[in-house]
């Protein structure tokens, strides 16, 4: 099955499963975030803003690695387009689970509190960091918590993280660029000229 094909699968599988609690989740995984109330007034388009600008950023230097690493986990380089990480995929991640807005704060509980649950199971079953495991490692403790419904009952809540971690993942992905570029999305994109919609998709319609 070709990558862009799982992606579709897993999004569409998992997007009738219901939230868990999520403020059962670790205790402390809620850091807050001081002295920000979002954009405010339209953001200036001809600034370039960098991280941070707008909020404080949260996750800290370990976590922003272990981040990167399972993005690369969820989307790899191929033949057709980057790896998640390395499209700056970890840097939204961070941005989101740090903004100042309603379900952000409940995103960044379940977040943190994953990535810490992460870096404890790394060790308790290899003795190393999560960043540290090779890639077989890595999936193996992903594939316990890959898919909610046939996750074992201790990995419930890991697996609704990895639930909410991958649809970040695949959104900030296929909102790139070359993530369009990787599902044929042709859209926002000039045309010297426009002839109308193909016959084709007329036809389909009923309209020819």
């Amino acid at each position: 099955m070709e990558r862009r094909e799982a992606i579709k699968w897993m999004l569409s599988a998992t997007a009738a499963v219901a939230f868990l609690d999520r403020a059962a989740w670790a205790e402390g995984a809620r850091p807050p975030v001081k002295g920000a109330a979002g954009y405010g007034n339209d953001p200036d388009m001809l600034k370039n803003y960098q991280p941070g600008d707008f909020w404080p950023l949260v996750l800290t230097e370990p976590q922003r690695q272990l981040v990167a690493a399972l993005c690369e986990l969820i989307i790899p380089a191929d033949a057709t387009s980057p790896s998640a990480a390395a499209l700056g995929v970890p840097e939204f991640i961070n941005e989101w689970v740090s903004a100042p807005y309603p379900g952000h704060d409940q995103d960044r509980v379940l977040i943190v509190g994953g990535l810490e649950w992460l870096e404890a199971e790394a060790q308790r079953r290899f003795g190393n960091g999560f960043t540290s495991l090779v890639w077989g490692q890595k999936s193996q403790i992903c594939d316990d918590i890959c898919y909610l419904p046939k996750a074992a009952p201790p990995f419930h809540q890991a697996a609704e993280f990895f639930r909410r971690f991958r649809n970040l993942t695949a959104g900030g992905f296929y909102t790139t660029a070359e993530g369009m570029k990787d599902i044929g999305y042709v859209g926002n994109v000039p045309l010297a000229s426009f002839d109308g919609p193909p016959p084709e998709a007329l036809a389909k319609l009923g309209l020819t």
